[in-house]
């Protein structure tokens, strides 16, 4: 038989007295002393919770902040593509070997920064035929937040056109287009290439024909002859030209009489013609025994040579003039002028 005392240990086999509850409970329900740790587990996951969102909103707003720093340095900086044009095309020279172009290229640059032109490519054409093609390679700078002409210099060869393209002929006058391509390298865009184009008319010049038709003499003599020469030009070009001056020399029966020089203005119309009158002073008694056919009035061989300035509606040109072999008459001042025709 049990005693009082020991009661507590038979409660603590097969019972629970009140102040084992808290074991019992602890192994199958949850105090409340449990549940505030429970609260606080949750809390825990919502602090943490919100710690991710916090780094979350954190990076977004570290996006946000460089993307609208970009935004503001692209639109301060302003990086944009240049712009260009043929504003104009000049021939400095042209003569009957080739003609000098200059293509005048207007380019705007809206950058902050100075940017290479990489290359210019160009081309010319007539009628889809090439005449003359290139590049220019490195071919310089263009300055920030400007506009700038650029010169593209080219250069025709008339012997080369007219091997290659037996339709072309001297003084004629072709339809060209000029094409050029400039490449640029701009800052965030990269590598651009700006095409453009002009068309035009350019010419084949053709030498004009010369011949002295006459020698009319103010004053003859053995020792000194003051005559004027009858200086006939052909223009052999389809365009007008201008002349302004005119430099020889010329040879009666193979002996120079001397050089002359003037400056006469006449319109040569396209394949039309004018006369010039060229002053000369010389020495017949130089000329031995064909001094006696000049007197007698008989045929006179010539030569001449020299060159012509003129002006055309492609620019200034200098054209030579030549004729060997020639004949002429040698006229007094006052001859019967239907003779002299």
């Amino acid at each position: 038989m049990s005693t009082s005392e020991d009661k507590p240990e038979i409660v603590n086999r097969g019972m629970s007295s009140y102040e084992d509850k808290p074991e019992v409970v602890n192994r199958g329900m949850t105090s409340s002393e449990d549940k505030v740790e429970i609260v606080d587990r949750s809390q825990k996951e919502k602090e943490e919770e919100k710690e991710e969102e916090g780094k979350g909103g954190f990076l977004d707003k570290v996006k946000g902040f460089i993307h609208d720093i970009g935004e503001k340095i692209e639109g301060t900086i302003g990086f944009g593509k240049p712009t260009a044009d043929v504003s104009a095309i000049h021939i400095p020279k042209i003569n009957l070997e080739r003609a000098d172009i200059v293509v005048d290229v207007l380019v705007k640059n809206p950058n902050p920064v100075p940017i290479p032109l990489v290359d210019i490519d160009y081309l010319i054409e007539s009628e889809g035929r090439k005449l003359v093609s290139g590049l220019i390679p490195d071919a310089g700078t263009l300055k920030a937040h400007g506009e700038e002409t650029v010169k593209i210099p080219l250069t025709l060869i008339y012997e080369d056109i007219k091997s290659t393209y037996n339709d072309i002929n001297p003084g004629m006058i072709i339809p060209y287009r000029i094409k050029v391509d400039l490449i640029v390298d701009v800052p965030v865009l990269g590598r651009l290439t700006l095409p453009m184009e002009k068309c035009g008319e350019i010419p084949i010049p053709k030498k004009p024909e010369v011949d002295i038709e006459k020698i009319k003499f103010q004053k003859f003599s053995l020792e000194e002859t003051v005559a004027i020469l009858h200086v006939r030009l052909e223009n052999m070009n389809d365009f007008d030209l201008g002349l302004n001056d005119l430099d020889c020399e010329v040879w009666l029966c193979d002996v120079s009489i001397g050089k002359a020089e003037i400056s006469d203005s006449i319109k040569l119309d396209k394949n039309g013609s004018g006369l010039v009158n060229v002053p000369m002073t010389f020495r017949p008694k130089d000329f031995g025994s064909a001094v006696w056919d000049m007197i007698r009035g008989k045929g006179t061989g010539y030569t001449i040579k020299g060159n012509i300035d003129v002006d055309t509606p492609f620019g200034a040109m200098k054209l030579p003039i030549i004729k060997e072999g020639g004949e002429t008459r040698l006229k007094k001042e006052d001859d019967d002028d239907d003779d002299d025709e």
